[in-house]
């Protein structure tokens, strides 16, 4: 396989100190590396930056960007907010119970915990606007194999009608409660 890993993901903020002291304060993320120059190293192009890279477990790094010189960040219209995010795992449901508890006393809005079968899920935004989404794990090896025999199957139908094809229902609909005992 040529890739080995994610070296690191890269978004915008508007304020690194601010951005690099809330994913510590409210994500437990450690700032491992901040990076600042006057020029875009790989164009050359003039365009002071500060770059800061967040240790997000494991060898994950989450980094960001502030532009004091460019205008305002934004978001893609065309896309729904609920689209772009960045989902993180936890150990357990008793981390992501604890974390959205913490995070609500705080003041932040959290949506969740949703079931996704395989996973439970609470939703939140940081300073920025990007969504950040915490997942505890929750599924059987056994979903994953019935998951792993429909992904073509439910690909070539998407691709061909472009309406969500059935195979998985169970993920949302609660069946698999029953199905996977």
């Amino acid at each position: 396989m040529l890739i080995r890993k994610i070296h690191h993901v890269a978004y915008r903020c508007h304020d690194a100190l601010e951005t690099a002291r809330w994913y510590e304060k409210h994500l437990g993320m450690k700032l491992i590396l901040s990076i600042a120059e006057d020029a875009v190293p790989s164009t050359g192009e003039p365009d002071p930056y500060m770059h800061i890279f967040l240790d997000a477990g494991m060898g994950n790094v989450l980094a960001f960007f502030e532009l004091p010189t460019r205008p305002a960040m934004g978001r893609d219209p065309n896309t729904p907010a609920w689209t772009q995010h960045l989902a993180m795992q936890v150990d357990s449901m008793e981390v992501l119970l604890a974390t959205k508890a913490r995070l609500e006393s705080e003041g932040i809005d959290v949506i969740g915990p949703t079931d996704h079968a395989l996973f439970h899920s609470i939703y939140f935004f940081d300073p920025n606007g990007h969504r950040l989404e915490l997942a505890a794990n929750t599924g059987s090896p056994k979903m994953l194999e019935a998951l792993d025999r429909v992904k073509w199957d439910m690909l070539e139908e998407w691709a061909q009608t472009k309406k969500a094809p059935k195979h998985a229902a169970w993920m949302h609909d609660g069946r698999y409660k029953e199905m996977f005992k």
